[in-house]
């Protein structure tokens, strides 16, 4: 393995580990500070438990994200003071004054979304510099404002978050949802369920316009990176819009592909006569991995479909009223669903840093020449990769322990719980 390759994959193994736990320690206060706002609200102890657990589990996953991320500047801006709220959640609940310590978590759930969107801000930039002029080779005029406001950003950051909460309340969701298949009367999976599906479904409807969002983006800034998503290997007006298939280089056609006609076009111009660039329009020696970035964005797409469908699902079947815990078809569509969006989340990824080659900064600076030359980068590759596997494996213990010991309360439970100091509690609406 050469120098350039073992420094290429060691950086890929980095992030592909630390973006779950990022997009987790985005999503999961949120959840368990709905949790607890809804004990505060019913008084029934069961969410209190679910928010306990819960704010152990993020615990868990931050720490460790804290130590993979480490690597990632400006998410560090933020991490401390969001390791200091989040211990006083931990820590507090007997201590503090109840709104209090609801606002530390809340103030945990906002800066853990920041530190995403920050580090996004910081991507979206090697996407579409901004902020500087180059003069023989140096960067002059620098203005770290107009740096974060690149062109990239307002699409990526959305993208991302949306993602984020989408791939980690399914993935709660997901878990319960196969746990209620088993015992449809367990009131603490019931709760979890909901709450999850709260944080979860509404941003995977959502997800489909910030995708749209960013494939303008991408017609528009980078449209080779467009062009190998989409397969398309000539420019042309009336675009087709290609599913599935396997890239020919050589033959530059899309095999065993279904074409929608017009359909790249409509998406990346909202009109279906309008010219979209191809490959054709680049150097070859300047295409990204065609096959491998057409690949990821075909399942970050079908996967990304697929939890809208199950999201406007739930939307309906709860809309009607049904009882979810009892709606086998849709327990097992959600639990099929925990797993596929971290998946698309690490498919995008490939997207944005694959489709960006042969650049590290897109026009500015090629990845070839941004490696600093150092000897033996194998070993220390192949160390890190064995820290992360190590790694996966604890926080796969630790969690797993987390719901394999959940409370085994019946329905009826979880509807009359006694509240103390107020008397035979009440029942939950």
């Amino acid at each position: 393995m050469s120098d350039l390759l073992a420094a290429r994959s060691q950086m890929a193994v980095s992030l592909a580990f630390h973006i779950v736990f990022a997009v987790i320690g985005i999503a999961m206060p949120l959840m368990m500070v709905l949790a607890e706002r809804r004990w505060q609200v019913t008084g029934h102890e069961i969410y209190l438990d679910l928010a306990k657990r819960w704010a152990r589990g993020t615990a868990i996953l931050f720490a460790v994200g804290a130590v993979s991320g480490t690597v990632l500047s400006f998410e560090l801006g933020l991490l401390w003071p969001e390791a200091i709220f989040l211990g006083i959640y931990l820590y507090g609940w007997d201590l503090i004054p109840r709104p209090a310590h609801l606002a530390a978590g809340g103030i945990v759930a906002l800066s853990g979304a920041a530190s995403g969107i920050f580090v996004v801000i910081a991507n979206a930039w090697m996407n579409a510099p901004t902020g500087f002029e180059l003069a023989q080779g140096h960067a002059v005029n620098i203005d770290p404002i107009a740096a974060m406001a690149s062109p990239a950003a307002l699409s990526q950051t959305i993208h991302m978050t949306l993602a984020a909460y989408a791939a980690t309340g399914f993935a709660v969701a997901g878990i319960h949802a196969f746990l209620l298949l088993k015992d449809r009367a367990n009131a603490f999976h019931r709760r979890a369920l909901v709450i999850a599906l709260l944080v979860g479904a509404p941003a995977a409807v959502l997800q489909p316009i910030s995708g749209d969002l960013s494939a303008r983006h991408l017609a528009r800034h980078q449209p080779v990176k467009l062009a190998a998503a989409e397969a398309l290997f000539e420019t042309r007006a009336g675009a087709p819009l290609t599913l599935g298939g396997w890239p020919d280089l050589e033959r530059r056609q899309t095999r065993l592909a279904i074409q929608v006609p017009y359909g790249l076009s409509l998406l990346a111009f909202h009109d279906p006569g309008a010219v979209v660039k191809g490959l054709d329009a680049a150097p070859r020696d300047e295409w990204p991995n065609v096959p491998a970035v057409h690949l990821a964005f075909q399942l970050m797409v079908a996967l990304g479909t697929y939890l809208a469908l199950v999201a406007l699902w739930t939307g309906w079947r709860a809309w009607r009223g049904a009882d979810l815990a009892h709606d086998t078809w849709l327990l097992r569509a959600i639990a099929l669903a925990a797993p596929m969006g971290f998946i698309a989340v690490e498919a995008g990824w490939m997207v944005t840093e694959l489709g960006r080659q042969p650049w590290v900064i897109y026009g500015v600076l090629k990845t070839a020449d941004a490696v600093t030359p150092m000897p033996g980068l194998i070993v220390p590759f192949l160390a890190f990769t064995l820290l992360y596997c190590f790694l996966g494996v604890i926080v796969a213990w630790l969690l797993y322990r987390q719901i394999l010991r959940s409370p085994d309360i019946p329905e009826w439970r979880g509807f009359y719980m006694p509240v103390e100091g107020r008397g035979q509690g009440k029942r939950e609406g």
